[in-house]
């Protein structure tokens, strides 16, 4: 629960971060300072230096390719095309970790959850597959990186940790999904794609009540 916690709070961040952004304003319209806000200056090195004068952490692109605070911030603005291939990497995402946890976990109850997994993400990706074809659009063969971030944290894993490790990850990714799916529920350019989402909210948030359940057997 830990991680999820952890998570939640760094989606706020970037949500704090996006909402100040565009409040910030300068007196003298010179680029990149602000007279009232004390905004961070680039420093000699051209890195910019936070209140304690040290530098700032960088942030590759790499970084946040694998970041879920980052990929779950561009759900506002997805269009739907992006919406179905997030989904299917998302689908992936479910089936090779309910694969995974099928063959190693220690608890019947994790085992029979990562099954359903397999199950029901299977079909996912079949009715995926019918939609987007004819709207043409390719749907991803392989994860995108966040997803392949996620799935790799579970490969070194064995035994009681696996189990925990696996429902964490169940929680945090049906969390992604809800967040995802809730956007297009409300807004899609096709009604098809806006009445998908909605019909797949029910199963999706009783998958996280479910992995609730089942991860707080495991801490």
């Amino acid at each position: 629960m830990k991680a999820i916690s952890h998570f939640l709070a760094a989606a706020a961040l970037v949500t704090g971060a996006a909402c100040s952004s565009t409040s910030t304003s300068t007196d003298t319209g010179t680029a990149g300072t602000s007279t009232e806000t004390g905004s961070p200056t680039a420093g000699a090195t051209g890195m910019a230096a936070n209140d304690m004068g040290a530098p700032a952490p960088v942030v590759t692109a790499a970084d946040a390719a694998t970041d879920e605070a980052t990929f779950m911030g561009t759900f506002a603005s997805m269009s739907d095309a992006t919406f179905l291939m997030n989904t299917a990497s998302s689908n992936l995402l479910e089936t090779q970790a309910g694969q995974m946890a099928a063959q190693k976990a220690r608890n019947p109850e994790v085992r029979k959850y990562a099954e359903m997994m397999v199950s029901h993400h299977t079909a996912a990706t079949q009715e995926l597959k019918a939609m987007a074809s004819p709207l043409g659009v390719q749907l991803p063969p392989t994860m995108l990186p966040v997803h392949q971030a996620m799935l790799d944290k579970l490969r070194d894993k064995s035994g009681s940790d696996f189990d925990e490790a696996y429902m964490d990850l169940m929680e945090k990714a049906h969390k992604l999904d809800i967040a995802m799916f809730e956007v297009k529920s409300n807004a899609a350019d096709k009604v098809q794609i806006q009445a998908f989402a909605t019909k797949s909210l029910p199963a999706l948030r009783t998958h996280l009540t479910m992995a609730d359940a089942i991860e707080k057997k495991t801490d």
